[in-house]
């Protein structure tokens, strides 16, 4: 692919991407505000990837244009089955968590690239796909069709972020 491409070609990571893709989600860890992620966390991260790539975690990634081995965006998932809902009766759900795109390369369709390569793969199995969304990320996720959605409000409990009020 050239620099200039206008249209980038995004494919399937393999357990080998393990290390680049985690590098991106750092990327996108420290876009968000949050400090760059230490050693420990990056070793447990790629362990991980390469442990579940195939089997409940999906990423596609783009290929740098000129340095092999490296690349340039990314974007990973878990996969699930939830129980069935009448809205989701196959109950498959993907959660997107990793979206990020080197800052050289960002405005250039990267991460458009990334998403519409997991949607094409999610799609053919139905069911929900869920995110969060970054104000940077946040129009791109609208304009691939994310959503509020309808229902129930969603509602989170962390152990480590407990709910204003609490102790």
């Amino acid at each position: 692919m050239q620099l200039d491409s206008p249209r980038p070609i995004a494919r399937i990571a393999t357990a080998s991407d393990a290390a680049e893709v985690v590098r991106l989600a750092g990327v996108m860890f420290t876009a968000m505000g949050m400090d760059e992620p230490d050693d420990e966390w990056k070793a447990t991260a790629t362990a991980h990837f390469t442990r579940r790539a195939g089997d409940d975690v999906i990423a596609a990634v783009v290929d740098h244009p000129t340095e092999a081995d490296r690349l340039v965006a990314s974007g990973a998932a878990t996969v699930s089955t939830h129980l069935p809902t009448p809205a989701n009766p196959t109950g498959a759900y993907a959660y997107v968590q990793w979206v990020a795109t080197d800052d050289t390369f960002r405005g250039r369709g990267y991460a458009r690239a990334v998403m519409t390569e997991l949607l094409e793969r999610f799609d053919t199995r139905g069911g929900e796909v869920a995110l969060h969304a970054t104000t940077m990320g946040e129009p791109l996720y609208r304009s691939l069709g994310f959503w509020e959605g309808s229902g129930a409000l969603p509602l989170r409990r962390r152990s480590w972020d407990p709910a204003p009020g609490t102790s």
